[in-house]
């Protein structure tokens, strides 16, 4: 792989094990740990969004070397996106909607706008 792909690579492959610690972090105790107090899940919640700042945090310093903001953050959602509809249905047990195909689709105007030159 060249040198100029392997920054944008690493950048969107960090940012994705990243946003599979975020969605964990955010929804998992809804499903594990309801009969426990909100704060116990917060604070696991907490040590598993430890992992993903670790990720997160040179994913973007990767990425701004190649993207402007904007771009980043198109980026990251629709990454979010992509994890979030999978961990929903299959981990979650939630049924598939097609407000899940919509949103795609704006994210993919929203892709094109912030990206065009």
């Amino acid at each position: 792989m060249s040198q100029a792909l392997a920054g944008p690579f690493s950048f969107i492959g960090l940012l994705v094990l990243s946003n599979i610690f975020m969605t964990i972090a955010w929804y998992a105790h809804l499903k594990n740990l309801l009969d426990r107090p909100w704060w116990i899940a917060a604070l696991l919640s907490w040590g598993i969004a430890f992992f993903e700042y670790l990720l997160q945090v040179p994913a973007n310093r990767i990425g701004f070397q190649y993207f402007d903001l904007a771009q980043l953050k198109i980026t990251q959602e629709v990454i979010t996106l992509a994890v979030f509809i999978p961990f929903s249905i299959y981990y979650m047990g939630q049924p598939f909607r097609m407000d899940f195909i919509w949103a795609g689709i704006c994210l993919i105007g929203a892709v094109y706008f912030i990206f065009r030159a």
